[in-house]
This record gives structure tokens, C-alpha cells and sequence, in this order.
């Protein structure tokens, strides 16, 4: 007796694998979280085996499970091959483009993405923004958004915005009443408004002059989740912020916040969009990797710079 076991069955059960998460897994499905988890266990009873492990908080592969999708995996991947060697002979691209970056990357991104997928109708994109670096071929994504030096070296990475620099601010007022910042070793003598990462790493100041590159771990009573709470707070008087250029931009333009140790926080290669190296992008891809090129050339806004 055969299992009978469809296409649509054996992508059920790789999603769950990857997303490791029946609803994470269903939205990406389209379909209801409780219809997934009655096909999966339908599969389970017509193999006869147990190809999940389940709790109320994970889904883990059993050991016949990991067999099982181990086989399956490289004949999904052709078929996807064929089909996606059908797509390019249409006029325009079609499918789903899988992102993965920070939520802040993604805000960046998010209007190129609206302006693509008014172009290209027939295209669908999921974007997800949960803050850590992921592996993108083994988490099934198409293409990552990160910051230039984070990308790692087996990817192509696509420039998607200018050049980006950190800067130290804080308030007129708060400058006015400590002493004068000279270099990065100045700050221990000032209150600097730590920010903890998503990783739970408190995110360390980096500065750069002539050559000489400095780390500083920030003295400071307040710590705070964002770059952006942080430079919520710094508004408020209470210290200095270490943020993006860009973040801060209007309140430096309007005095609200004054910059220190400019000449230490040099310019450094900005936002990217990177994808595998060895592997042909799909035909929704290379139209959202010339999207972003085409956008870029574009003349800039410098309001948006």
C-alpha cells in the first residue's frame, strides 16, 4: 500500500520543517493553522509514522521525519526549478518573494516594495522581520536585508541605500552642563543611553579616526530596546545617543540635537539586499534586484538620503 502523497502534501510538511511553527508555516501556506495540522497528521497515519514532534511552544523533525524530508527536499527543489524555468518565458514575473531582515531594514525597504508590487501584479511578497541574522537558504528566504559588512562573503549583495554613519547626540542643554567631548574615551565621563540589541548584546560604540579604531562599552544607568527609544530619550535631556545619522537628521537640522566626535564616526557602506552566490535568482528576484537598482540610480531626495 502507497502512501499517496501529493505535491501539495510533501510542501506541507517541508514548511512546517523550516519555519518550525504550524501558524508561522500556514500563513505562509494561506491556509487556516488548523487545517495544516489535520493534513499533517493525515500524512503521519497514511505513512505511518510520526514525522513531528510536537509541544504547546516547538515542532521538531523526528528522526523519521528528518529521513524522510532529507529525500524529498532535492525533488521539491527541482520541481521549483521547472517551474520557475516556465515563469521566465512569461511577459511578466510571478510567485512568491520570501525577505528576511531587521524591522528596521524591512521600514527602510518597504516602499520599494509597495512601488514593486504595483508593477508587477502577478507577484506576491512575504517579508519576515523578527530581528535575527538567519541563514537564508537553509530558512528558505530568497534574499536577506543587512547592513554591507554583516553580509556574509558566499552572497551577492545589492546596494539599496546611500552610505550610513553613526553619530553621538544629545541635548544643547545637556552638552551645555558637561565637559567637552574630545575623543571616545571622554565618554566615561558622560551619561550615554545604552541600547540592547534583539540578540540581548548591548550594542557596543564604535568609533574610527586616522587609522585608529576605538570600542567602547557605554557608561550609563539607562538601557533601553531600541535605537530608537534611545534617541527618544536623548531628546528628553536624558543623555547622549548613539544612533544612525539618518535617524537623527531632522532634530540635528533644527538644533534640537547637537552631534560630538563627528570626526570619529566616519561613513560606512549601507543597507543591502543579498541573495546565494551559486544559485540563479528567480525570475520575481531579478525583477525586485532591478527594481532596487533603477530606484537607487534614481536622483536623490535629500530628504530621504
Amino acid at each position: 500500500m502507497t502512501a499517496d502523497l501529493s505535491l501539495g502534501d510533501l510542501n506541507a510538511v517541508a514548511t512546517v520543517a523550516a519555519t518550525r511553527n504550524f501558524r508561522a508555516a500556514a500563513v505562509e501556506l494561506g491556509i487556516p493553522p488548523s487545517s495544516l495540522s489535520h493534513a499533517i497528521a493525515s500524512i503521519e497515519r497514511r505513512l505511518g509514522v510520526r514525522l513531528f514532534n510536537r509541544t504547546t511552544r516547538s515542532v521538531a523533525l523526528t528522526e523519521a521525519g528528518s529521513d524522510f524530508l532529507e529525500r524529498v527536499r532535492p525533488a521539491l527543489h527541482d520541481i521549483s526549478a521547472a517551474v520557475e524555468m516556465v515563469n521566465r518565458f512569461r511577459a511578466t514575473p510571478a510567485g512568491l518573494l520570501r525577505l528576511n531582515g531587521s524591522e528596521g531594514s524591512v521600514e527602510r525597504v518597504l516602499p520599494l516594495v509597495l512601488d514593486f508590487l504595483d508593477a508587477y501584479p502577478d507577484m506576491r511578497v512575504d517579508i519576515a522581520s523578527d530581528g535575527r541574522l538567519v541563514d537564508i537558504v537553509a530558512t528558505g528566504f530568497d534574499a536577506g536585508l543587512r547592513l554591507a559588512e554583516a553580509v556574509p562573503q558566499d552572497m551577492v549583495a545589492v546596494p539599496v541605500g546611500n552610505d550610513e554613519a553613526f553619530s553621538v547626540v544629545g541635548t544643547p542643554g545637556y552638552f551645555a552642563s558637561r565637559p567637552p567631548l574630545a575623543v571616545p574615551g571622554d565618554l566615561f565621563a558622560h551619561a550615554c543611553i545604552r541600547t540592547r540589541m534583539a540578540s540581548g548584546a548591548i550594542h557596543r560604540w564604535e568609533f574610527e579616526h586616522q587609522g585608529e579604531t576605538v570600542v567602547i562599552d557605554p557608561p550609563g544607568r539607562l538601557t533601553l530596546g531600541s535605537h530608537d527609544l534611545s534617541l527618544r530619550a536623548a531628546r528628553d535631556g536624558a543623555g547622549l545617543a548613539y544612533v544612525t545619522e539618518r535617524a537623527a537628521r531632522e532634530d540635528l537640522a533644527s538644533g534640537r540635537l547637537l552631534r560630538a566626535l563627528a570626526s570619529w564616526t566616519p561613513a560606512f557602506p549601507g543597507l543591502c539586499l543579498y541573495y546565494p552566490r551559486q544559485r540563479l535568482p528567480s525570475a520575481g528576484l531579478a525583477a525586485f534586484i532591478a527594481h532596487v537598482r533603477a530606484a537607487r540610480a534614481r536622483p536623490l531626495d535629500p530628504r530621504k538620503a
